[in-house]
């Protein structure tokens, strides 16, 4: 519970209740400043309230009110004298009347012409009104109940409180329209008064003791009316506070409540007058919900009665006092700055700055900056120093003053390596010291920290030359150390040292030196390295040295590797690959390095190259026993009949023999064939199962002697027989799908042929090539067209003798009634 303590310079500050826990986690709602020091008097002019303070003797304003055109006024009542004025304006009106005036409330509208009316409470309550003589004439409203303590003036409803209850009179009906009776008889009514105030111009609030009643004022319905007013009353919510009220106020939809506190000490078991409370309550049907409470210290608290405090409130601008004999203390609500003194005050920076993002443009006793500084020493000085360093980046922002100062700090406290990650490295760019000094201590303990640091920060934003030589003096205790080469190689290579770069990227065999290659076109500078790159990535090699012939030939690269021919081979088998002709000064070459390191791509190679010297390539297959080689050979040099005879006698393989003889379809093969095999029962089998379809099996079966034994004979004759069968049938489809496009084709020419043939001036006599039509077509005239579309005139042609009656296109020499024999004679 937070309370108001009183200071040597009079000032009022929020503490904690002796009572409760000396730390709150629930942030308070309202703040408070004492107004009054002694006797004084207070205008304040940033609140719609005015009053006078004595000591023992107050003399207050009754009422504070404010015109609907912005006027604001205050109401005092001594005596038989009343007095209005402007709290900002020079509007004053005095008067003297003959009754004593305990308490008054004007019209909400007063300072209008129209409007001049008043009510003053005492044994009676009184309405004063100007009439057109200006002067007052006053009524009675209500009598006979005892003291009128409380009065209260809203649109057209006036509220008072008497000894016996609450009353509400309609000033434009001139009838009272309810009666709220007080709850508890037993207090007295002088010492704990009513408070009045009015939420809304229909809702008026009673505190009463412990009791707080909300009323509604509403309208009666038509046929309830009879002789009832026209308005009624209906309770909404009541409820009982803990402890005594002394003032009411409306913030929103909830209640501030200024209450009376009496407590019993421990020690002499007797009541005591403690500080008055001030509640922020949430009313409810039948109850209430607390959302805070404020205990205030104002002086002498200890000698005061409930009647003595009084809560009067500034409708609009969240200003509520407290007055009591000695001490007038203004509360307010708490704005953003005091939610964010607030945290502040918690440590929870976090959620200050957050707040002061959110209400920058609110906010006017906090900076951003400030608080974001404040979060990061916070955090700094709990020791959590990522977190600290992560914080910079928000709110160190662009100021590059600002980085270096924190930077500095970090280093005094040996942190540099928690903001290392954090760094601007564009915008703003830092002196280049502070990268150096971070670099520098990232080397002397963490190798790995330092090689990340520069690959992801720009070269620019250091000194190169410094931090290469600190790399080399470190290199010299630890010669072999792969991180710190890797990185040196990565420093020489912002420095444009691409040489020595790429000697530190191929001594450590690392992938990045194909990019660094072809990155920074360092072709020249590798011709005297080709070993070295062949020997770290063969294949990354050769194909970074094939597609880019025009800058190291072939004819470098297989000099280069001249020692190393596995490498050659390597080179030019990629090479063979993507043009069987750019490298065929080196196929003979390749011929011994296939032999040599790779055999199974021997046979493709000897296939598809048209440049390898074939006697060459003989004499090497057969110093090698490469039988499979040296028949391809044999075969291409022509000698089919050795190529046949090495498969026989050295890889023993019939089916491969009788495959061989179908490639080459020589007669004088298969005869060859036929010879070994005679007296092979296993070779004949196999020619028996493929020879049909290429050599009369016949000839075959004539030469088996008598009684050899051959393995499943039987079958192979059923084979040959199947075979013999199969193209007989085969023949037969031939020859019906033969007829049957021929006769299509024929009918499809006949249609052709039956067709007219269109001839114009522009045709021509292919004989004597005048016009075949004549210009006068007048004249007879007698002409020939042919089916090759050819036409002549009928005497150009030569005269058919008597053995070949048929004429035939001279062009087209067809016979025997072919396409260009004559389809059309024209006669005119």
């Amino acid at each position: 519970m937070a309370e108001a303590e009183e200071q040597e310079t009079g000032s009022l500050e929020e503490s904690t209740d002796e009572s409760e826990e000396e730390e709150s986690e629930e942030e308070p709602k309202l703040k408070y400043e004492r107004l009054s020091n002694g006797v004084t008097e207070i205008l304040q002019k940033d609140a719609a309230s005015c009053m006078t303070v004595h000591d023992k003797s107050p003399v207050k304003i009754n009422q504070v009110s404010l015109d609907e055109s912005g006027e604001h006024m205050g109401v005092c009542a001594e005596d038989g004298k009343v007095q209005v004025f402007g709290l900002y304006s020079g509007e004053e009106f005095h008067e003297t009347f003959d009754c004593p005036i305990k308490i008054i409330a004007v019209h909400p509208h007063f300072v209008r012409s129209s409007c001049k009316q008043f009510v003053t409470g005492g044994k009676k309550l009184l309405l004063f009104e100007r009439s057109w003589m200006s002067r007052w004439k006053s009524s009675v409203l209500h009598e006979g109940e005892g003291n009128i303590r409380s009065v209260k003036w809203r649109g057209h409803l006036i509220a008072w409180a008497n000894n016996m209850g609450v009353k509400i009179f309609d000033i434009t009906s001139k009838q009272r329209i309810t009666n709220v009776p007080r709850d508890d008889i037993s207090l007295r009514p002088d010492m704990y008064p009513c408070s009045l105030c009015w939420k809304d111009n229909v809702t008026l609030i009673i505190g009463w003791g412990t009791s707080v009643k909300i009323c509604s004022v509403k309208e009666r319905h038509a046929s309830e009316m009879r002789d009832l007013p026209s308005r009624y009353v209906e309770i909404v919510s009541q409820f009982e506070t803990e402890f005594y009220i002394s003032g009411l106020a409306p913030l929103c939809d909830q209640l501030v409540v200024l209450s009376y506190v009496k407590e019993v000490s421990e020690k002499t078991e007797r009541e005591y007058c403690a500080r008055p409370r001030l509640d922020i309550i949430q009313p409810l049907s039948e109850t209430c919900e607390e959302i805070s409470s404020d205990a205030l210290t104002v002086r002498g608290f200890q000698e005061n009665e409930c009647r003595d405090y009084h809560l009067e409130y500034s409708e609009g601008e969240s200003l509520f006092y407290i007055v009591s004999p000695r001490d007038v203390v203004v509360a307010k609500e708490r704005d953003q700055d005091d939610h964010i003194d607030w945290l502040l005050e918690k440590k929870k920076y976090e959620e200050a700055l957050m707040a002061a993002e959110i209400s920058q443009k609110n906010i006017k006793r906090h900076k951003i900056l400030d608080i974001g500084l404040a979060y990061i020493n916070h955090l700094v000085a709990r020791g959590e120093y990522d977190i600290a360093a992560r914080k910079c980046q928000k709110i160190l922002g662009k100021n590059a003053a600002l980085w270096e100062y924190e930077v500095y700090k970090f280093k005094e406290i040996g942190q540099l390596k928690a903001i290392s990650p954090y760094l601007p490295r564009g915008d703003p760019v830092l002196k280049p010291l502070i990268y150096e000094m971070i670099l520098h201590e990232f080397l002397e303990s963490d190798y790995e920290g330092f090689a990340t640091l520069i690959r992801e920060w720009p070269g620019d934003l250091y000194n190169n030359s410094v931090i290469v030589q600190a790399v080399r003096d470190h290199l010299k205790k630890d010669s072999q150390n792969r991180t710190l080469l890797k990185t040196l190689a990565e420093l020489y290579t912002y420095d444009k040292n691409y040489g020595n770069a790429l000697e530190i990227y191929l001594t450590l065999r690392h992938k990045d030196v194909f990019q660094l290659i072809h990155k920074h076109n360092l072709f020249s500078s590798i011709k005297d390295k080709i070993v070295l790159l062949m020997d770290f990535d063969s294949e990354k090699a050769v194909d970074m040295l094939l597609d880019n012939e025009d800058k190291i030939s072939i004819k470098k690269v297989v000099e280069e590797l001249e020692d190393r021919p596995e490498l050659q081979h390597v080179y030019l088998h990629k090479l063979f690959k993507r043009d069987h002709h750019k490298g065929q000064r080196y196929h003979e070459k390749q011929i011994s390095l296939y032999a040599e390191f790779d055999r199974p791509n021997l046979l493709p190679f000897l296939r598809d190259s048209i440049h390898c010297p074939l006697e060459k390539a003989l004499e090497i297959c057969q110093q090698r026993n490469f039988v499979e080689e040296t028949v391809y050979l044999l075969s291409r040099m022509g000698n089919s009949r050795s190529a046949l005879k090495m498969i026989m006698e050295e890889l023993h393989d019939v089916d491969k023999a009788i495959e061989f003889a179908k490639e080459q379809d020589d007669a004088e093969l298969w005869e060859d064939l036929i010879l070994y095999s005679i007296d092979k029962p296993p070779f004949i089998t196999g020619l028996l199962n493929n020879i049909g379809t290429h050599v009369d099996p016949i000839l075959l079966i004539h030469r088996i002697k008598e009684g050899m034994e051959i393995p499943n004979l039987r079958d192979s004759l059923v084979k040959i027989l199947q075979d013999y069968n199969l193209q007989i049938l085969l023949r037969e489809g031939c020859k019906k799908i033969l007829v049957a496009d021929s006769l299509s084709l024929l009918k499809k020419m006949h249609r052709t042929q039956m067709k007219g043939i269109l001839v114009d001036e522009e045709n021509i006599c292919e004989s004597c090539l005048s016009p075949i039509l004549p210009s006068d077509a007048a004249k007879p005239f007698s002409m020939v067209v042919f089916h090759c579309r050819h036409m002549f005139h009928k005497e150009c042609l030569p005269v058919p003798s008597m053995t070949s009656p048929a004429q035939f296109c001279n062009i087209c020499s067809a016979k025997h009634r072919g396409p260009g024999s004559a389809i059309l004679e024209m006669k005119k």
